[in-house]
């Protein structure tokens, strides 16, 4: 099989969803769906073997749900990029599987163009949110410890501030009118966030955010 074709795998307890996504995903050039298992358990049991680079996961199932198959799963298989599939009613599992290491978070009603881009964004190291998802996130969020120094990566306090707005959806310009400063400043600011946090976009800043225990989920 050539490199540059990307192997994915499908682990989701309804059938028919596993196969109309498969369906939809071969229709990619370049993308080959290699297996699809109704169950963590199955799963992390084939895993080994599997010649594999992105899998779609449910985050609710019967047994093992996703977040702990995720978890298994990377100590495992630590290259695996790994793509949420939820429903909005799930959003209690979210930060469960961001500190899992997902990749990607997607609803099941998502655009087949949105799950392309999920996967590629994956392979290309960034993480990805669905539009809809980010937002309900965003709107969702609880500021947990916005001003406390990471000494691993020396954000400021304002910095801090301006990452956890950021990640609540605002913009520049409203983070600017919000905190009283100019649009300029948080320009500044925010290239300095994604250069000392090694994030790309606003979804790798809400995982980042998430991982370090700035925000969580209401």
């Amino acid at each position: 099989m050539e490199s540059s074709r990307v192997r994915i795998v499908l682990v989701d307890d309804h059938t028919l969803f596993r196969t109309g996504l498969a369906g939809l995903l071969s229709q990619r050039e370049g993308f080959d769906v290699v297996a699809d298992y109704g169950s963590g358990e199955e799963f992390l049991a084939a895993l080994e073997s599997l010649e594999v680079d992105v899998v779609f996961m449910d985050i609710s199932m019967p047994g093992i749900d996703g977040a702990e198959t995720t978890r298994r799963a990377l100590e495992i298989r630590p290259e695996l990029k790994i793509i949420t599939l939820s429903m909005y009613g799930d959003d209690h599992y979210y930060t469960r599987m961001v500190v899992s290491g997902a990749s990607g978070f997607l609803l099941k009603d998502s655009e087949i163009d949105e799950v392309y881009a999920a996967v590629e964004s994956a392979m290309a190291g960034d993480s990805y949110f669905s539009s809809a998802l980010l937002g309900s996130l965003t709107r969702n969020m609880s500021v947990l410890n916005a001003l406390s120094p990471n000494e691993e990566d020396e954000l400021s306090d304002r910095e801090m501030e301006i990452l956890v707005e950021v990640c609540r959806g605002l913009s520049n310009q409203e983070i600017a009118d919000k905190l009283f400063i100019s649009k300029r400043t948080v320009d500044k600011h925010r290239a300095n966030i994604l250069e000392k946090t090694g994030c790309r976009n606003t979804a790798n800043l809400v995982v980042y955010a998430i991982k370090n225990h700035l925000v969580d989920l209401l």
